[in-house]
């Protein structure tokens, strides 16, 4: 298949654009306003990164640097309009905060209604196609939660906002369909449900056979290939992702990351015990970053200790768990070693290691979303107050991230979806009245 190019709009750290890479597609450029973010994603992806894995090209007129996709639009429309035909996909959703079931949702959180300037890119760009991750409850906002596959059509009387997206996209020659996909069948050693919606314009999807449904049964296709590619099992364990990380057998050391305060100490890196650590090492000989542990008081310790020793693994403690334990968080999983963690959100304490009474480090949090010890995190670890609405530290730039273990899946069915597209307009003819949709019957 030949080389993609995709650019990656709300990129974040850049999840999303990793894993599109590692499918062999070649990046142009990313967008993403948070400084912080933006330094992560300059320090693995851009032009001049010294990481040789995944370099983008980045157009001469675009400065390198965070950009916020109103501001690109109004000063970059007529460069974006030049792209098209040189652009196979857009990727790369909104921020999806206004969405999550992880809190309350907020129906008219302002982050909700960037899917119009997100809509106004690809109007402008015109790709072939385009990834759109979000949340489920992008989806099933005014619906039940409980829907494994949900195809593409208004709802009586209310809309989701992903209705009034794909409506949006459909006004301007996309069609588009979402499903519910878990990351942990791809080999992410984590419990995470995302909505993904692809999209290809029209005149090119009336080509594929069996339409946007051709590209989620070749996402299973690839599932399969490459757990089989990457030798993984069905599903990858909280510990078989992170136990080399584990205090217990490592020599503690100083954190000197300049981004961090004095006084924290980190851990260091065992020895490979699986075949996923195998993986997260390739390409990473020095020691991986945001090693560094949290200081938990000795009564938090002790409390962390009661909750692994006495409670269940793997689940969500219940309101009367956690006020017998004095805790108000309303999220607080106790981590099992022995299958796949939960959902790895942007707060830091939502979590706790399962066998150490402590949360998980940056990188560990990392390694359960499947980002290679390569990978190199910048800006501060965490943030507090209202500066976590408008900050986007190490670990919210972790939680927000696409596994990119899941993004390669999907980069792989999307090029092979376009590739399908491309074969049969030749066979038939591309000035033929005949679609793939039609032809095939």
């Amino acid at each position: 298949m030949k080389t993609r190019r995709f650019v990656d709009l709300f990129s974040g750290c850049g999840g999303l654009s990793l894993g599109l890479s590692m499918s062999g597609m070649r990046g142009l450029f990313a967008i993403e306003r948070d400084p912080m973010a933006f330094e992560t994603f300059a320090a693995n992806f851009a032009s001049n990164s010294s990481l040789p894995h995944y370099a983008f090209e980045w157009p001469a007129w675009l400065e390198q640097r965070a950009w916020a996709i109103d501001e690109l639009l109004e000063r970059h429309t007529a460069q974006l309009r030049k792209l098209r035909g040189n652009v196979d996909v857009l990727a790369g959703g909104p921020p999806c905060q206004g969405f999550s079931f992880a809190g309350r949702r907020i129906e008219d959180d302002p982050r909700n209604r960037l899917f119009e300037k997100y809509v106004e890119a690809v109007d402008a760009i015109r790709p072939a196609a385009l990834i759109l991750e979000n949340v489920p409850g992008m989806r099933v906002v005014h619906r039940r939660a409980n829907v494994v596959e949900i195809p593409f059509g208004p709802a009586p009387n209310k809309h989701s906002f992903y209705d009034k997206l794909a409506g949006s996209l459909d006004g301007i020659g996309y069609e588009v369909e979402a499903v519910l996909v878990d990351a942990s069948r791809f080999g992410v050693p984590q419990r995470r449900s995302r909505l993904i919606a692809i999209g290809v314009r029209k005149e090119l999807s009336e080509w594929l056979d069996g339409g946007i449904a051709r590209v989620f049964a070749l996402l299973e296709e690839h599932r399969e290939a490459q757990l089989l590619e990457l030798g993984l099992g069905e599903t990858v364990s909280a510990s078989a992702a992170i136990s080399d990380l584990e205090t217990a057998n490592s020599v503690l050391r100083p954190c000197e990351d300049p981004e961090s305060a004095r006084g924290f100490m980190e851990a260091t890196r065992g020895e490979a015990r699986s075949r996923f650590q195998e993986l997260m090492r390739v390409g990473s000989d020095a020691p991986p970053d945001s090693m560094r542990l949290a200081r938990h008081r000795d009564d938090v310790k002790e409390r962390f200790g009661r909750i692994l020793a006495e409670c269940r693994r793997g689940v969500r403690m219940d309101d009367e768990s956690r006020r017998s334990y004095g805790l108000k968080k309303h999220r607080i999983y106790p981590m099992s070693g022995e299958s796949p963690a939960p959902t790895i959100t942007t707060l830091p304490d939502d979590v706790l290691h399962y066998s150490e009474p402590r949360i998980l480090t940056v990188r560990e949090s990392a390694r359960l979303q499947s980002f290679p010890d390569w990978f190199k995190f910048k800006g501060k670890y965490t943030t507090g107050g209202d500066r976590r609405t408008r900050e986007c530290p190490r670990y919210t730039q972790v939680g927000n991230a696409v596994p990119p273990y899941l993004a390669r899946a999907i980069g792989k069915a999307l090029g092979m979806a376009l590739s399908e597209i491309e074969v049969t307009r030749v066979v038939f003819g591309q000035d033929s009245q005949q679609p793939a949709k039609v032809a095939t019957r």
